[in-house]
């Protein structure tokens, strides 16, 4: 049976993910740092007739990143970066020691799990990686859209040097998703509109979708496809104006 290793997995599209590979037959290794909501995941997709194993880890932190690098390493079919956070306010209003935490969870825990879990799927000649990313990296405004950047970047670069390997790595860019994860970084999301809005369940079933296809890049959703792909063609210092703009708009 393939196995699936599931970061930030508790909530939100790892939450979609980790429902989405049990009904798929996929045995899991579930990560978060909450142990309660990580048994509670785990008892919930046991009844799908899958194994479940939890691995309480704080991303944040070396000793995290350690135990998740070594689990990752040990074998897995699947894996996918996706713990993360934001935070509301300008780059000068952040706490230095909150911008720090945000690179180690979404640039250095992303490139050791991924550098950790490609040695046994290359030897194996399968296997993927799925890194969590966001239609921010797309439009630079804070360390936050600078961090997702770069896991689009490292990706393709990465997947790069191991699809002729048989391995597949594919960056995920979700836009606006109905998840926690802007309840828990404090910003107001009611001026965001409704057509704006996709649900975790599609996010994730579109981006297997994109992975079985080859793709590198995966922007779920019509919209956001034609949002990224004008981003693009804009000169950079202007998509910077506008989304720095259109970002005060949802800050708290």
């Amino acid at each position: 049976m393939p196995s699936a290793l599931i970061t930030g997995a508790t909530a939100g599209i790892g939450a979609a993910y980790a429902r989405r590979l049990a009904a798929d037959g996929f045995d899991l290794v579930l990560v978060a740092r909450d142990e309660k909501r990580l048994a509670e995941a785990a008892g919930r997709l046991r009844s799908k007739r899958v194994s479940v194993e939890v691995l309480p880890a704080d991303l944040a932190t070396d000793e995290g990143i350690s135990a998740v690098e070594a689990r990752a390493g040990a074998g897995v079919d699947l894996v996918v970066n996706n713990a993360g956070f934001g935070h509301p306010g300008a780059f000068l209003q952040v706490p230095v020691a909150d911008e720090l935490a945000m690179l180690k969870v979404h640039v250095e825990a992303v490139l050791r799990i991924t550098r950790a879990a490609l040695p046994p799927m290359v030897e194996h000649g399968r296997g993927a990686i799925i890194n969590v990313a966001s239609v921010a990296a797309f439009f630079p405004r804070g360390t936050y859209s600078a961090t997702k950047a770069w896991v689009v970047n490292f990706s393709e670069s990465v997947a790069q040097d191991v699809n002729a390997e048989g391995v597949r790595v594919m960056a995920l860019c979700p836009g606006f998703t109905h998840t926690e994860f802007h309840r828990r970084a404090g910003m107001n999301t009611s001026n965001i509109p409704g057509f704006l809005w996709l649900s975790a369940d599609r996010v994730v079933n579109e981006s297997l979708r994109d992975l079985a296809r080859g793709l590198r890049v995966s922007v779920p959703g019509t919209r956001y496809k034609v949002l990224v792909g004008a981003g693009r063609l804009i000169p950079r210092n202007l998509a910077g104006r506008l989304s720095s703009r259109a970002g005060r708009r949802f800050d708290k």
